[in-house]
């Protein structure tokens, strides 16, 4: 199948492969298919190793493979639904990757994956000048900064307003290599209440459309701050012509220290069979 998330827009949001009888394909069989899609992502699902998973999922860029992705669990998921599956338990999909056991919550208006742990740590100050530098940052205008892993690496950055990543001209970044660089920053107004943009540098420049590991990792680090007390939209994709919409939702019980949900839409726009 191929599918679209983060968006109620066909083609507004992130484009995911989902190959839903991966069993038996080796790891270059994942990675040339990957290759050849030059999607984002694409996913391969797998016959559980965790008696406790519905399924294990292997997640592929282009490149290479993640231990975890946001837009891919979601995706995965509904796809994985749509083809008559059933989770072990009702309202709940455990899915097994490179991070373990990632529940997707299927309660709500759309399915929201329970964010795994982040770790915060401090970004040491040469690295957010070499960062500030090469996306042309006014470091007048950055609030907070940090290092966040929760599978992936994000040195993450948050701005006074939105229209600071707005205005923020791709064209003119000088890639820091080795790098995933997270851009978040309030909006005063409108349907959103914050705007995220994330560039990967691993190999040149690109922008990613929407990115729910990244989105995850920031909601943590605000959580931790006693920044996140209600449900909240970010939209991402905004400059490349996408019409991603993130949605966060912390523990209605405990928003401080409760599980952070992360959801969105899917649409599912090609299925049918692939021969590998």
């Amino acid at each position: 199948m191929q599918c679209d998330v983060f968006s109620t827009t066909p083609t507004g949001g992130n484009g995911l492969a989902v190959v839903l009888d991966g069993d038996g394909l080796s790891d270059d069989d994942m990675q040339t298919f990957a290759r050849w899609t030059n999607l984002a992502e694409t996913t391969f699902v797998c016959p559980p190793s965790d008696p406790a998973a519905d399924y294990d999922i292997r997640i592929f860029t282009v490149s290479r493979e993640l231990p975890f992705a946001g837009h891919p669990t979601l995706g995965t998921a509904t796809c994985w639904l749509a083809a008559g599956n059933s989770p072990q338990k009702a309202g709940v999909i455990r899915q097994n990757c490179g991070v373990g056991l990632v529940e997707i919550d299927l309660s709500g208006d759309t399915p929201a994956f329970i964010a795994p742990p982040t770790a915060v740590t401090e970004m040491p100050m040469a690295k957010l000048t070499e960062i500030t530098a090469a996306l042309n940052l006014d470091p007048a205008r950055i609030t907070r900064h940090a290092v966040l892993d929760n599978g992936p690496v994000w040195h993450a950055i948050e701005m006074r307003d939105a229209d600071d990543l707005l205005s923020l001209d791709a064209d003119a970044i000088t890639p820091v290599k080795g790098l995933a660089v997270g851009l978040i920053a309030p909006h005063a107004n409108g349907d959103v209440d914050y705007e995220v943009r994330m560039f990967s540098m691993w190999s040149g420049l690109t922008e990613d459309p929407i990115t729910g590991s990244l989105n995850a990792a920031l909601a943590h680090w605000m959580q931790a701050q006693g920044r996140v007390q209600q449900p909240h939209i970010v939209a991402q994709g905004t400059c490349i012509g996408r019409h991603g919409r993130v949605h966060v939702i912390p523990s209605s019980d405990d928003p401080n220290n409760g599980p952070m949900r992360i959801g969105g839409h899917t649409n599912i726009l090609i299925e049918g069979l692939v021969t590998l």
